[in-house]
Parts: structure tokens; sequence; C-alpha cells
């Protein structure tokens, strides 16, 4: 199962420019229960070992879309610093919340997400990409938010660089790039908050399941090159109708 969620999360990171969590995390919390685990540290092994995997699936998609010359550099160096503190900063945040009330705001921001997406909600695309202050400032937002929800910051990544007038590719493969960061960062942050955890089962380390972690990540990374190659040959507004249809899945998902 592991490994078929990994090929899926892959597909999913190369395609959309999202690390795959969006589907990891439910799969991961059906599994854990599954399991039998306690109710009160499911949700958090789920979002950290999503963003464990993240750092694997990462790679080979940034590797793809950079041979294809789609990721904006400049625009990922100084987002850089503010993904990185965000991505402390959402796992402490997380840490606070229980396994249920984690659940609920990730379907709500999920469906919330998905209804920019599908309708074009946005502000004037005309917009330019912000300076540098502003970038990082976004980056601290995207690295929080991320690692609450246990995503590599596509779902706000993607939609803020469109918002942008950055092109969706481009925007699609600058996510990618912003997504091994966030994954990095917030992984190390749920690895310590719950370091000794006496309720996480064997294998663990913090709120990383090891087995999980390996099954999806030895698929997703060569699945990964497969999705950023789709990427490229879809048109911008296919890939935006199939963003928001996935999200709005996984909000249904999540809220019930």
């Amino acid at each position: 199962m592991y490994l078929s969620l990994g090929a899926a999360a892959g597909v999913l990171a190369g395609l959309f420019g999202v690390g795959g969590g969006i589907i990891i995390v439910p799969v991961l919390v059906l599994s854990f229960k599954a399991q039998g685990l306690a109710p009160e540290i499911l949700t958090h092994l789920a979002i950290g070992t999503s963003l464990a995997t993240i750092i694997f699936t990462s790679i080979n998609s940034v590797l793809e879309h950079h041979r294809k010359g789609a990721v904006l550099w400049p625009l990922f160096v100084w987002m850089l610093l503010g993904i990185c503190l965000g991505g402390q900063l959402g796992s402490m945040t997380a840490a606070l919340l229980n396994g249920e009330m984690l659940q609920k705001i990730i379907g709500v921001f999920a469906l919330v997400v998905a209804v920019q997406m599908s309708l074009q909600l946005r502000p004037n695309p005309s917009r330019v990409v912000p300076g540098k202050v502003g970038l990082t400032g976004a980056g601290v937002v995207i690295g929080w938010a991320s690692a609450i929800f246990g995503i590599g910051g596509g779902t706000l990544t993607v939609p803020f660089l469109t918002w942008r007038s950055v092109p969706m590719q481009k925007a699609v493969a600058t996510s990618a790039a912003c997504g091994l960061p966030i994954a990095v960062s917030g992984a190390i942050g749920f690895m310590w908050n719950g370091w000794n955890n006496p309720q996480l089962p064997e294998w663990s380390a913090g709120f990383i399941y090891l087995p999980a972690l390996a099954g999806i990540a030895i698929s997703s990374m060569f699945f990964a090159r497969v999705g950023a190659r789709l990427a490229h040959r879809l048109s911008p507004l296919m890939l935006k109708r199939l963003f928001a249809l996935l999200l709005f899945s996984v909000g249904v998902n999540f809220l019930l």
C-alpha cells in the first residue's frame, strides 16, 4: 500500500508542484486508524511522515522541472528563509492542536483553495511579483501553513505565484522547489516535538513512521519525474481544473 501511495504522491508532486501530502495525509490517517493507533497522535504521525516523504518526492520533481528551465530560482532564494522559519513555527503550532481539530482545519483549507482555483477568484492578475521582503514574508506564511497540513506548500505557493502573474507551469515548477525546504524544516520539527511520546508505535522517529516513509519514498522518487513531464504537456487551464478537483475531494474527505 505504501509503495502505491508513493507512486500516486510522486505523480502529483511533479504534476501540480505539491509534495503529494494532499493525498498522503488522508491515506495515512486511514491506515493508522486501521492499525489501531491512538487517535491523539495518529494525525500528527500522518503529517510528520508526509513531510518526511516530501523530501524525497521533491528532489526528482525539482530536477525534472529545472531541466526544462521552468524553476524561477531568484524567487525561490528569497522565499527560502521565510519557509524555513515558517516550517518550524508550523510544527510547533500543530503540536498544540488535537488530531480531530487538525483534520477539520485541513479539510476547510482544501475546500477554500479548491473554490478559489476553480472559480479563479483572485485580485487583479496584473500584480507583479513582490520584492525581497514580500517574498520572505510569503515564505513564512506558506511554510507555517504547510507544516500544519503536512503538505509541500503547492496548495499555497501555486495560487500565490499565479496571482502574482507567474505562468502556471513556472509557478508549479517553483512551487516544487519550495517544497523541499518546507519538508525538511517541517519534518525536523515534527520529529523533535514527537520524540519519546509514549503512544507512538515501534519504528517511529518522533512523529515520523519509518516503514511508511521507506515505502512511499522508494516509489515516489521515480514517479515524480512522470508527473513533471505531464505538467509540461497539459494546458494551464486544465492544470488549474484538475488541481481544484483534487483539493475539493480531499477537503470533503477530511470534513466527513
